[in-house]
């Protein structure tokens, strides 16, 4: 799966067949882990997620709209995330603009009880004008919808298989992927929270983007009148390191 996931990154247009082959697995394999991961390659992004039966999709409300301000629109996704024996799935919530990190999760499950926890975390230092997301099942229930409505937030949803509808989430996980996943080796569950607590400090606060002109995310979303922004994470990764020494 890992292996898969670092091809799909490379070529997101690759099939089970071509997966197979580069991979040197059978179909079938390729076939029965690109479902558990959610890969698609006649859409060119990953999905981990879909709409459930009875859920509400919301129309795409971003086509022709600039985006000018902090919190004017955040979005979220889902990503895989691997661990030396076994997988975990990734949620954040970004700001688009500034493209700040405002929460984030990480789950061993698709439930959505870690999607709205990180919705929650980010409502409680400040709240859009429009959230967007994919069709997925975690976005579309109503505990995840009702959230958002009660808080008078306009919902947004990906046409299906649009990459480009989602185009700033989509980039943070391949920076997230390159940048830190794909150069540890998480032995669990508490080693990949207290590193990837430690990188999206670093994506907040210290990594500098060419598209902010050479600035942080950070420094970008607080500068432009927005007073919140995501809390340190120093509590969370020390918790962390505390739980992988008590074995």
């Amino acid at each position: 799966m890992r292996r898969l996931d670092e091809q799909y990154l490379r070529t997101p247009f690759y099939g089970s067949r071509k997966m197979a082959d580069v991979l040197g697995i059978n179909r079938k394999r390729a076939q029965r882990l690109m479902r558990l991961m959610g890969i698609e390659a006649i859409y060119p992004k990953k999905r981990t997620t879909w709409p459930a039966a009875g859920h509400k999709i919301y129309p795409y409300l971003l086509r022709n709209v600039e985006v000018t301000r902090p919190n004017q629109v955040w979005s979220s996704d889902i990503t895989y995330v691997p661990l030396r024996h076994g997988f975990l799935y990734l949620v954040a919530v970004m700001d688009w603009y500034s493209r700040c990190v405002l929460s984030w999760r990480l789950s061993n499950t698709l439930t959505g009880s870690f999607c709205l926890e990180a919705l929650n975390e980010a409502l409680a230092h400040a709240k859009p004008e429009i959230f967007n997301s994919d069709q997925g099942s975690q976005f579309t229930a109503t505990a995840f919808t009702s959230r958002l409505e009660s808080q008078g937030v306009a919902i947004s949803m990906d046409g299906r298989g649009r990459a480009i509808d989602n185009v700033f989430i989509e980039r943070l996980w391949r920076s997230v992927k390159y940048e830190e996943v794909y150069l540890k080796d998480y032995a669990d569950g508490w080693q990949a929270e207290a590193s990837l607590a430690a990188y999206f400090r670093f994506y907040n606060e210290e990594r500098i983007h060419q598209a902010l002109g050479y600035r942080t995310p950070l420094e970008i979303y607080r500068e432009q009148g927005s007073s919140g922004g995501p809390p340190p994470d120093e509590k969370r990764i020390e918790i962390a390191r505390k739980k992988m020494k008590a074995g």
